[in-house]
């Protein structure tokens, strides 16, 4: 997850033009919703252990290289009928380059509706808000900032290997090379060093203006202990409506503890790339601190690991995002 930050002015102007800026408040279902599989705490907590198990996912690393395999085999098994790789050449803010690698399995690929879920996969290469400073060139394990939302796309995917929504397309995309920005702030253009996957992928999606989805959901650090998630700033800019439709979704099935319907920080994060793209794209991202400024402690530290994941948090996030799925 990069960093917070308060104003990006280029793309924050690209994100002025997007569509999905009007408001309108999500009006109570007139019809019971919608039954489907529930996603289940204990997959969802053993999808991340299975990416933390490979060792830091750093990209260009042998362990990013299995994750991506890991991704590619576990969506074949859960029936998505299209499995794509996409890769792209990217070059970091200190000059080293890495080969990044996106997954995307497609669900009902002959649908014309189609809903994009993401997450990122990577892991910092260094833990630079770390408590230790022996510890700030070390890379994370990235339990929370990773492998928590590329989890809840697994799972997802499980569910729709048992039921697919009706007459629904549904693409799960896993991007790379999300967390490797530069985290100077004053470094000119520190937005652009983020989510270079997403800026890859963006370019080269595959989508016809007939089947591009009509919004997406980004799903980032959605696994932390007692994790309440805001209204992201960005999010409600470039795509309140969707932001609308997730809230009240959470509400309905009594989360709105864990979804307070109020604006929270700004992020540099992979949906301002996917709403800049013309699909209106919400982040669902733990609330920054609004006391600190800052993340989850467990941010871009040795300890963002296992330990401080939490089930009950994944499993809310994961019924969240399958009752929007399967309620379209």
């Amino acid at each position: 997850m990069g960093k917070f930050i308060c104003a990006i002015a280029a793309l924050l102007l690209a994100l002025a033009g997007c569509a999905g800026n009007k408001h309108s408040e999500a009006a109570p279902p007139e019809t019971p919703p919608a039954a489907h599989p529930a996603p289940e705490a204990d997959s969802l907590y053993a999808f991340a252990a299975e990416q933390v198990a490979l060792g830091p996912r750093v990209p260009g690393s042998e362990a990013s290289r299995r994750c991506a395999e890991l991704f590619e085999r576990r969506l074949e098994a859960f029936g998505a009928d299209t499995v794509m790789r996409h890769e792209a050449q990217v070059t970091f803010h200190d000059g080293s380059k890495a080969t990044a690698r996106n997954i995307l399995g497609r669900f009902n690929p002959e649908a014309t509706r189609r809903v994009l879920l993401l997450a990122h996969y990577d892991s910092r290469p260094w833990a630079d808000q770390d408590p230790d400073p022996a510890n700030r060139d070390k890379p994370i394990d990235g339990a929370n900032d990773g492998a928590s939302g590329a989890a809840v796309l697994l799972e997802t995917a499980r569910l729709l290997g048992q039921q697919r929504p009706d007459s629904l397309g549904v693409d799960l995309l896993f991007v790379d090379a999300e967390d490797s920005g530069n985290s100077d702030p004053y470094a000119s253009d520190t937005e652009l060093t983020w989510c270079l996957g997403t800026q890859a992928w963006v370019k080269d999606m595959p989508y016809t203006a007939a089947d591009k989805p009509r919004y997406a959901i980004l799903l980032d650090m959605v696994g932390g202990r007692g994790a309440r998630f805001h209204r992201e700033y960005f999010s409600d800019r470039a795509a309140r409506a969707v932001v609308d439709k997730i809230w009240a979704a959470a509400a309905r099935a009594g989360h709105a503890d864990r979804f307070p319907n109020s604006r929270g920080g700004s992020v540099v994060d992979d949906h301002i790339h996917i709403s800049a793209a013309g699909i209106p794209c919400a982040d669902i991202i733990e609330t920054i601190n609004p006391e600190t400024g800052s993340f989850n402690p467990t941010w871009h530290t040795t300890a963002d690991n296992l330990t401080n994941i939490d089930r009950e948090t994944l499993r809310i996030v994961a019924s969240v995002v399958a009752d929007v799925l399967y309620n379209e």
